[in-house]
């Protein structure tokens, strides 16, 4: 099965870093995000990669020009989606190297997460639906304050949301294909998605555990003092 990786976004809330890179080439460590994100998938088993790539796409497309940047056994195929193509777009500008499976995984290049990738296939085939979501529950970045009337009765600093948001680490069926255009403004997360929705064909398999995006510097500086102080429950290959 192919996995997905969308590569292509300016990033431009982590400007300090995306004026000179892509977004998926900033560093955990001593590799960069995508390479962490490939290697949990390559952990369960699966090694065929077609990444998005958009944005300064030129650097990706380059570090893994040399194998030895990635693993031996990576088959990485690099597609230029378009500068300005949003998510929906670039889906669907790789469509033709998907071949004949009947499902493909899609995630983003900018988030990493210790998710059974195997559970969670097996979790899409049960359920038998058009797309299943990785749900995640984020930490709230603000302190959360229960009031009656004016008086605060609680006070909680970054609490995890109440709410499940989208995780990435999605798996696709082929039909999800049909909804998405090549027109450079489909955005896959509007009206695919919620057609979808409204059509009983979306799932979440529930990920209550870690999570990590890098949409702004502090989500990188928390990421990599992580690794720095050695807590990496996303790099589950080195925990066997």
């Amino acid at each position: 099965m192919k996995v997905v990786i969308l590569c292509g976004g300016r990033g431009i809330r982590l400007n300090e870093e995306t004026a000179f890179k892509p977004k998926p080439m900033v560093m955990v460590g001593n590799r960069p995000i995508v390479w962490h994100i490939m290697k949990l998938y390559s952990h369960y088993g699966f090694h065929d990669f077609v990444l998005c790539l958009g944005y300064r796409g030129g650097m990706i497309r380059d570090y893994f020009a040399d194998l030895t940047n990635g693993e031996p056994h990576w088959n990485v195929q690099c597609v230029d989606t378009g500068e300005n193509a949003e998510t929906g777009t670039r889906i669907m500008r790789v469509a033709p190297l998907l071949g004949d499976d009947e499902k493909f995984m899609l995630t983003y290049g900018d988030g990493v997460a210790n998710v059974d990738i195997k559970k969670l296939v097996d979790f899409h085939d049960t359920h038998n639906k058009a797309l299943t979501i990785t749900a995640i529950r984020p930490p709230n970045p603000f302190g959360v304050l229960e009031i009656d009337g004016h008086l605060i009765t609680s006070f909680a600093e970054k609490q995890q949301s109440k709410d499940w948001t989208n995780g990435g680490f999605m798996v696709c069926n082929r039909s999800v294909l049909g909804l998405l255009s090549d027109d450079a403004a489909c955005i896959f997360e509007q009206g695919p998605i919620q057609e979808l929705s409204h059509r009983g064909e979306l799932v979440a398999y529930k990920h209550d555990n870690f999570w990590h995006c890098v949409d702004t510097l502090k989500h990188l500086e928390g990421l990599n003092a992580l690794h720095a102080h050695g807590e990496r429950p996303w790099m589950v290959w080195e925990q066997m």
